[in-house]
């Protein structure tokens, strides 16, 4: 059986926990800071956790990273 491929776009963008969940980085903090507030800011600084739901949708994509 070949290896299966893993999509490059989505090993750039996601990592694996050590329970198997994925982390993300926040959306929306490219630019264009000025007009958001600040409590937005502080929200979205650091890593999220992946809700279950979506996870199902990008786990068959990272094929090796589990």
């Amino acid at each position: 059986m070949p290896k299966l491929k893993t999509k490059s776009s989505l090993k750039k963008r996601f990592s694996r926990t050590g329970s198997g969940k994925l982390k993300m980085s926040s959306s929306g903090k490219r630019h264009g800071m000025s007009k958001r507030s600040k409590k937005f800011i502080r929200n979205t600084r650091g890593m999220k956790i992946m809700s279950s739901r979506d996870m199902a949708r990008i786990d068959h994509m990272l094929p090796y990273d589990k």
